[in-house]
């Protein structure tokens, strides 16, 4: 399976197009996430260039993926303030099993604590429902620069 092999009956209900791009995932869309009451769940179809070179998931991208949803999840926390960016200051991730290609990867974050100037998030990470790992992040509430 290749990422342009993603069908669309293939993903699970609620997941649409993920609404933010980024130059380090671009290489691994499509991307889709689902927004909750509480938190943005992200996901894809796990593809050949997901995998390392056993095939399996590499887990530099549940790392990346779970860093995102968990600042996602924490962005929305916060009422999405566009006068207020997150940097990640502490990021670990637990491995407790394996996904292959073909796989649904989908990385579901909760805030834990938010405050004006951090925000603290766990995420489970599962591959068709079977938990694979668990993130946890702390990040820190910085003002965003104006554009240049």
């Amino acid at each position: 399976m290749t990422m342009t092999d993603v069908q669309p009956d293939s993903i699970p209900a609620g997941f649409e197009p993920h609404f933010r791009k980024s130059p380090l995932t671009d290489p691994w869309e499509p991307l889709y996430s689902r927004r909750t009451d509480k938190s943005v769940h992200m996901g894809l179809r796990l593809a050949r260039a997901h995998t390392n070179s056993r095939g399996l998931i590499h887990g530099g991208l549940i790392a990346a993926l779970s860093d995102n949803a968990m600042g996602y999840a924490c962005a929305q926390a916060m009422g999405w303030d566009t006068s207020k960016s997150l940097v990640t200051i502490g990021l670990a991730v637990d491995f407790i099993g394996t996904a292959e290609v073909g796989q649904w990867l989908a990385i579901e974050p909760e805030v834990i604590r938010t405050g004006s100037t951090i925000c603290f998030a766990q995420s489970l990470i599962r591959a068709d429902d079977v938990v694979i790992a668990r993130a946890n992040g702390t990040f820190r509430v910085v003002p965003r620069k104006p554009a240049a």
